[in-house]
Formats: structure tokens, C-alpha cells, sequence
């Protein structure tokens, strides 16, 4: 029995969380590690992903009447509320559903647990006549560039749709709860994160290209590598300033191209995420070849833009997920550039990945190290750059490959956050003086992550 079993079924019994003699179903969902990938996702790139070993664990146990329950202590750590409930009947479209999570900061965190019955219950409504009780524990870090809201929407949403009697499981999982923080919890996130963390595995790396959601067979990394990654104590978040103008930024650069080829850029009736597409590039600003960039549109682009001059020239914004604000001035050219060179640099350390499972080589970790470096020096680029994690990428640099330590990225979103870094297996030494000088430099106790778990397809639903 697992620890969180443990807590469940001290929650069981007369009086308590949850009823006696009724099933509970419990799932799990780990943190994932951005080795490669970024901010990519929402324009169509492809990705490299790694599960953590830290991960969220939810229980659902369906209830008699319509109230949906959630029980999480530790968000009282927070000066959260840790428990809060709801009527499904109160839930009559995503407006009221927004306007429930929202009435209080105190149980905003609901927005990412909430969307999920709301979800189910349009979708599936036979099926979804009783409200539920919901037990949620985490041990991903909060806010750290390593998917803690994806991890809790999954943790939380599989097990509960067992509860209903409904499989969701892959691509289709990871989407609805894609759609639940996009539309519900309101945070502009590719589909990285929910589909890493519910197809990766312990040990493996899952390439995917986000067009929507392409996975592709998971790569062991070769035998000499490990990763490692180091809180750097700076909070990142997906509904930040930085990453929804760098975001936008881009969008801005794509629709700018598109004028000038004359390519009409309409909404995408088929897809249930809110996207535009185009008929040369589908919507996927990644689809734009590097070459073709630099000789036609990199210099065309404003290095600077600000949205009041955008919006005068009676521009729409083709991402339903952020805004052109008037007052802020666009990186335009370098987060395009990001976005497209980004995408041909995941597409290089893959092959180099795949290549060192069947022939070690030392000149293709450096060049994987390499890439890494130039992966996050973008992130400045764009807007995105922090000291902490700049620090913590150039204490990798200095013990360098030499001493075992081939490259470093900041994860996820940037401003802030969480750095990946790779290395050979027995560069422990090295790895600890980064650390050891980090916390020194910042005088703070950085919480490091090694190792990886099994995603929640491979974990599945447990019923106690």
C-alpha cells in the first residue's frame, strides 16, 4: 500500500472524507521535465519531454447527492482554502464555471479540478448524474516550470471519469484536460505538459509534435546520460506577463506573415482547443522552415512592436488565449524566431538522442549540451530570461563537459522556474558544486529532481 492509500483510508469511515463500503478509485499523475521543447507547444513544434519521480495523486468517490467536494490540506499552507464545494447544478456553462473558481482567491486553485466535472458532465451527461468527494496530495513543486497544474487536472480527471464509468485514457485525456486549463482555469498552455505527463514513462523521453497532439514512440536517452533538475526558487506561471507577451509576440509575428503572402487565417472548425489555421503553415508557426525564415521575413519583422500599433492597422489576434494589450511593447521578430528555430533545434537533439542509444558518442552529447545552452539563451531573447536560472545554466557551463555536465535549459514557460540539465551518469560531483554554489550564491536550499515515474495511462486507476 502506497502512502497515499495509506491517507486515504484514514479518510474512510463513518464521519469521515469518505464512506465506507463504497468505492474510492484512485490515480496518479507525475510533474513532467521540459528537456527540450519550451514554448513551442501552442505553435505547433515539436517537443522532448521527461516525467519527474514527484507527482499528484488524486481520490474520487462518487457521492449520493450533486455536490463535488475537494479536500486538499496543503493548499492551507498557502492561506488557501483546503476545502470547497459545489453543485453541479450551479455549473449551467463555462461562464458560471470561471465565476464559481473565481469568487474568491482562496479557491482559484479549484479552477484545474472543478473543470474537470464540469467537462465530463457536458460531454458524458447519462453518465454524470452524481456530484463526488475529492482527496488531492501533490509532491510536484508549485509554480516551477514542471507542470504541477497539468499533474493535478490529470491525477484528478482520469480517476474520476473511471468513477462515471468512462475510459478516458491518451491523446483524448490529455485534451480535455488541456481544454479545462485553457478554458476554466484560464492559463494559455500548449498540450505538452498534459500529454507528457499522461504518455511518458519511467526512464523514457516522449518526443511530440503539438499539431494538436502527435506523439511519437517514447526514446530511452543513451545509457551514459541522466538528467537532473534544480528548483532555482523563483516562481514561474503560465498566466504571467512575460510568457502571455511572449506568446502573443509570436502569434503577432505569424499573422503578419501571413498579410504578406495573402494567406487568410480563419478559425479552425474542427478542433474542440480554440485555434486558427491557414492554408500554407495549418496555423503552426513552427512549420516555417528556418531557411525560409531568414531569407524572407526575419528582417521584415518589427524588432519591437507595440500592440496599440498592431491593433490600428484593424489587426485580429489569432490566438484565443492571450491578448494584444496597447501599452506593451512586442518582442515581434525574436519571439518568431524562437518559435521556428526552437523547433528545428528539438528536431536536431532528438536525432541525437536517437543516434546515442545505438552508438554512444561524445561529440553528440556536447552538441545535445550545446543545443540545450543556445535552447535557453532564447528564452532572453523573448522576455523570458531570469538571473536565477541564468546563474544556475552558467554554474553548469563552468564545471562544463569536461567534469561530465554536457548542457542546461530552463523548463517550461522561462521566467523563472525549474533547469534541466544532462549529463554523463557518475558526474554526481560535479552536479552537487552547482548545486553547493547555487544555494550559496542565492542563500537558499534548492530542491533538486532525479529520476523519473510512469505517466497515468501507465499508472492507470486504482480501486480501493
Amino acid at each position: 500500500m502506497t502512502p497515499f492509500e495509506k491517507q486515504v483510508a484514514g479518510h474512510r469511515g463513518k464521519g469521515k472524507f469518505f464512506a465506507s463500503g463504497f468505492p474510492v478509485y484512485i490515480g496518479r499523475c507525475p510533474g513532467r521535465l521540459d528537456l527540450m521543447g519550451g514554448n513551442v507547444d501552442y505553435t505547433g513544434g515539436l517537443v522532448f519531454e521527461a516525467t519527474i519521480r514527484e507527482a499528484t495523486w488524486g481520490a474520487v468517490q462518487l457521492r449520493d447527492d450533486r455536490r463535488v467536494v475537494f479536500l486538499n490540506p496543503q493548499m492551507a499552507e498557502r492561506g488557501w482554502q483546503e476545502q470547497v464545494e459545489f453543485d453541479l447544478d450551479a455549473m449551467a456553462d463555462e461562464a458560471a464555471v470561471r465565476s464559481l473558481v473565481n469568487a474568491s482567491p482562496a479557491v482559484r486553485w479549484t479552477a484545474y479540478t472543478l473543470g474537470n466535472f464540469f467537462l465530463l458532465a457536458q460531454r458524458y451527461p447519462k453518465l454524470v448524474k452524481k456530484g463526488a468527494n475529492v482527496f488531492i496530495q501533490s509532491e510536484v513543486p508549485l509554480n516551477k516550470g514542471v507542470s504541477s497544474s497539468a499533474s493535478v487536472e490529470i491525477a484528478v480527471m482520469k480517476p474520476a471519469a473511471r468513477a462515471y464509468g468512462i475510459d478516458l485514457r491518451g491523446i483524448e485525456l490529455a485534451e480535455a484536460c488541456q481544454w479545462v486549463e485553457n478554458v476554466i482555469a484560464e492559463s494559455a498552455c500548449g498540450i505538452m505538459d498534459q500529454a507528457a505527463t499522461t504518455l511518458g514513462d519511467e526512464g523514457s523521453v516522449l518526443p511530440l509534435l503539438c499539431q494538436p497532439c502527435q506523439p511519437f514512440p517514447l526514446v530511452r536517452l543513451p545509457k551514459p546520460l541522466q538528467c537532473w533538475a534544480v528548483d532555482s526558487g523563483v516562481s514561474h506561471a503560465v498566466t504571467g506577463e512575460e510568457y502571455e507577451a511572449a506568446r502573443a509576440a509570436a502569434f503577432m509575428g505569424y499573422k503578419l506573415m501571413c498579410d504578406w503572402e495573402k494567406l487568410p487565417v480563419t478559425r479552425d472548425k474542427h478542433s474542440r482547443i480554440p485555434r486558427f489555421t491557414d492554408p500554407c503553415w495549418r496555423g503552426y508557426l513552427s512549420e516555417v522552415a528556418p531557411s525560409v525564415f531568414r531569407s524572407k521575413y526575419e528582417l521584415r519583422l518589427p524588432e519591437r512592436m507595440a500592440g496599440s500599433e498592431f491593433l490600428a492597422h484593424k489587426q485580429f489576434h489569432p490566438d484565443p488565449f492571450t491578448k494584444v494589450r496597447p501599452e506593451i511593447q512586442y518582442r515581434v521578430r525574436n519571439c518568431t524566431r524562437y518559435s521556428i528555430e526552437e523547433n528545428q533545434r528539438i528536431q536536431l537533439f532528438v536525432e541525437l538522442a536517437r543516434g546515442g542509444v545505438e552508438q554512444a558518442s561524445e561529440l553528440a552529447f556536447r552538441l545535445m549540451g550545446d543545443l540545450m545552452y543556445q535552447s535557453h539563451y532564447s528564452y532572453t531573447e523573448c522576455g523570458l530570461g531570469n538571473e536565477a536560472t541564468d546563474l544556475l545554466v552558467d554554474l553548469v557551463r563552468e564545471q562544463g563537459a569536461g567534469e561530465g555536465l554536457y548542457g542546461a535549459k530552463v523548463t517550461g514557460g522561462g521566467a523563472g522556474g525549474t533547469v534541466a540539465i544532462l549529463g554523463r551518469k557518475g558526474a554526481d560531483a560535479a552536479f552537487r558544486k552547482v548545486v553547493k554554489a547555487y544555494a550559496k550564491a542565492r542563500n537558499i536550499e534548492p530542491f533538486v529532481m532525479q529520476g523519473s515515474s510512469m505517466g497515468a495511462d501507465r499508472f492507470g486507476v486504482l480501486e480501493r
